[in-house]
């Protein structure tokens, strides 16, 4: 078959809907996960999308939510994440980084309002104008882009303005902004929905960010000029930044179930839940003798006889090789830390004197059932960013979601 950019396409989309494994839309317990199978996969609960939704919302003054699904929806999966998302009246539509990930959710029966946050090349650009994927403008040129991008097409061209306030990394530069915009919102072929921007998250400068944004705002106002819904707040500004709610919210890794700063703080003004769980189950368990080492390089030597269980997860499927600075893993009622080095298909958890855990027993690296386990704590304990401990898991792990 001829590799073109819409097999491409379909491709990333079947990837993206069965996570590169046969995902299965139903109830699976801890103990029967359909096939008994010992190497990993991840649950994904609908309920505590749903949950975390409301919590949000609520924190946020009831504002319609734009639900960030970039980078296969923080590990959950892109398009079954966002069908189940898209299901609740509080999320107005979604948005995603990459033009594969924009054009893979529509083709996989997503309805909502989608916007894509970067650029793209102009065939990119008419193909997602054609399927009523909401463009992000910021480029000095964008006027001449939509001007050929109409000459292929009979869509409307329905966008947001991207706004560099402070962070460096894309947008219009605000200071240059203002007549940009001006001269663009006078245009019949664009219909602007809305004006965005993203924070440092240095808690001073957002303060200067915000008032740029909306300082800019209210000037445009004055000159007639309807830029539709401001947003600016991340799961980090839900939480953090309350006067940057504006229209709406754009929460990303909270959706998930996961704090985006500082867990302890987060959590007592709304408690979130783990909506994955990684898990596998124990392929080994073996006493080491005083002396015996486990693992790449000799870093863990028992200094009495010990008990070592192996798990088949490793870097390849999502640990990070830090999980042993303090990561746990709960198997059964008790959670065990992950010793020696991560290795590309293993790790290996510390039982101690005695034997408490069996061959196949399911063990769960990430998950809502014990705190050790929480991804937020997973992170606090071992340094590992909370964003790599979820956007790294290998996204050809098997899926269920119910």
């Amino acid at each position: 078959m001829k590799l073109t950019r819409r097999n491409l396409i379909a491709n990333s989309v079947l990837g993206a809907i069965t996570g590169g494994a046969l995902t299965r839309m139903g109830s699976g317990s801890i103990q029967d996960s359909g096939d008994e199978r010992f190497d990993p996969w991840i649950e994904v609960s609908a309920e505590a999308l749903k949950f975390n939704l409301k919590q949000l919302q609520s924190l946020a003054g009831k504002r319609p939510v734009l639900a960030v699904v970039k980078n296969n929806a923080y590990g959950l999966g892109l398009v079954p994440t966002a069908l189940l998302l898209e299901q609740e009246p509080g999320v107005l539509g979604f948005a995603v980084v990459k033009v594969d990930a924009a054009l893979a959710l529509r083709a996989g029966g997503i309805k909502k309002p989608i916007l894509h946050m970067g650029t793209s090349s102009l065939d990119a650009a008419r193909e997602m104008v054609e399927k009523e994927i909401q463009l992000s403008l910021y480029r000095e040129d964008e006027a001449e882009r939509i001007k050929q991008i109409k000459r292929k097409t009979e869509k409307a061209i329905l966008a947001h303005l991207y706004l560099d306030t402070g962070l460096g990394r894309l947008g219009m530069p605000y200071h240059r902004a203002s007549d940009w915009i001006t001269e663009l919102a006078k245009r019949s072929d664009l219909s602007i929905q809305g004006c965005f921007m993203g924070f440092t998250e240095d808690p001073e400068f957002d303060r200067v960010q915000l008032r740029r944004f909306v300082e800019l705002a209210a000037e445009l106002k004055t000159r007639g000029v309807d830029v539709g819904r401001l947003h600016a707040a991340s799961s980090n500004g839900v939480y953090h930044v309350p006067e940057a709610r504006l229209d709406m919210v754009r929460p990303g890794i909270s959706l998930y179930g996961a704090y985006p700063t500082s867990p302890k703080e987060e959590m007592a003004m709304a408690e979130l839940r783990p909506a994955l769980s990684m898990r596998c189950r124990v392929v080994r368990v073996e006493q080491l003798r005083k002396g015996d080492a486990a693992g790449y390089g000799r870093k863990y030597v028992a200094t009495e006889p010990t008990w070592i269980a192996t798990l088949p997860a490793g870097h390849v499927d999502g640990v990070p090789r830090d999980f042993v600075k303090g990561a746990r893993v709960l198997i059964g009622k008790d959670s065990y830390p992950i010793v020696g080095a991560v290795s590309a298909s293993h790790c290996m958890v510390e039982l101690g004197p005695e034997r408490s855990v069996e061959l196949g027993q399911v063990a769960t690296i990430l998950g809502p059932e014990h705190p050790d386990i929480h991804p937020s704590q997973q992170s606090l304990a071992t340094g590992v960013s909370v964003y790599d401990v979820l956007m790294h898991l290998n996204p050809a792990l098997p899926k269920t979601y119910a």
